[in-house]
């Protein structure tokens, strides 16, 4: 049989039902994908400056802590508990969803494990009765752009810096935390505000993590419970999984309609960004 003999008998029926499929297996891949491997997520808040910027997108790991409903997309299939659960580590960056908004995805850093007592006084976090060490760094300075306007919280004062490229930046007061065990990340601590920065202590309950995110200041993290606004204590259930990368960063200039922009607005020091674990 030649090959035009062959090509001959390819109906359009057959081609249809080889469209569908390959589609049917392509939804399959990317489903285990995005389920047990690896998915993509974006960061719409300030809250994680300045490892984390408004307008990153990252991936995040699924495997590292097991896998529970909040694994799978429109968590299906969904059962309760963690299959192959792993404790995070402390200093993780996680994705989860808090109880009482399962339907919204949450990114912030683990400070508290299980049985962990924690207390916050005058900033500084106290992690089993001994303060983490906070060391003083020199203003993180970022970008003003559409989407990372220079936001401050409380009493504090906008503190706007010129840059050499012509752009301005929002300088924020940055410190670096070093956890037991010499894991380090930077925080910032724009002023010191009594809703934030006092609080316990409290022990974490078993079977969840406290959570915080960098910009002490402009964070409704663990330190607040769902009636102020805040997750409170987060359940190992509800963890979706490890940031482990960015893979693309836009300051929000960009315009669909306009391919072009897309470029334009790329923030290539952004792309390749860990958060480590």
């Amino acid at each position: 049989m030649t090959d035009q003999q062959t090509r001959a008998d390819e109906t359009p029926e057959k081609k249809e039902g080889s469209l569908w499929r390959f589609l049917i297996g392509l939804a399959i891949f990317a489903w285990i994908l995005r389920s047990f491997i690896v998915a993509p997520f974006s960061i719409p808040s300030g809250s994680m400056l300045p490892t984390m910027m408004i307008g990153d997108y990252l991936f995040v790991a699924k495997w590292p802590y097991g896998y529970s409903r909040y694994s799978f997309p429109l968590q299906i299939p969904s059962f309760d508990g963690r299959v192959l659960e792993n404790v995070p580590e402390r200093g993780d960056v996680v994705v989860f969803r808090p109880p009482g908004q399962e339907d919204v995805d949450f990114v912030k850093r683990v400070i508290g494990l299980p049985g962990d007592t924690i207390e916050v006084r005058m900033g500084t976090v106290i992690l089993n009765g001994k303060p983490i060490p906070k060391q003083r760094l020199a203003n993180f300075a970022m970008p003003i752009s559409e989407n990372s306007p220079c936001r401050v919280v409380g009493n504090a004062v906008p503190q706007v810096r010129s840059l050499e490229d012509g752009t301005e930046a929002c300088l924020y007061p940055a410190y670096r935390e070093t956890l037991p065990g010499g894991r380090s990340y930077v925080v910032l601590d724009q002023v010191n505000t009594p809703a934030a920065d006092t609080y316990g202590p409290i022990t974490v309950p078993a079977g969840h993590v406290f959570l915080m995110g960098d910009n002490r200041d402009d964070s409704l993290d663990s330190r607040f419970s769902p009636f102020q606004g805040g997750i409170g204590f987060v359940p190992i259930e509800n963890l979706v999984g490890r940031a482990i990368g960015n893979f693309w960063s836009t300051d929000g200039s960009a315009n669909y309609l306009l391919p072009w922009t897309w470029l334009t607005a790329l923030r290539p020091g952004r792309i390749g960004v860990g958060y480590g674990g």
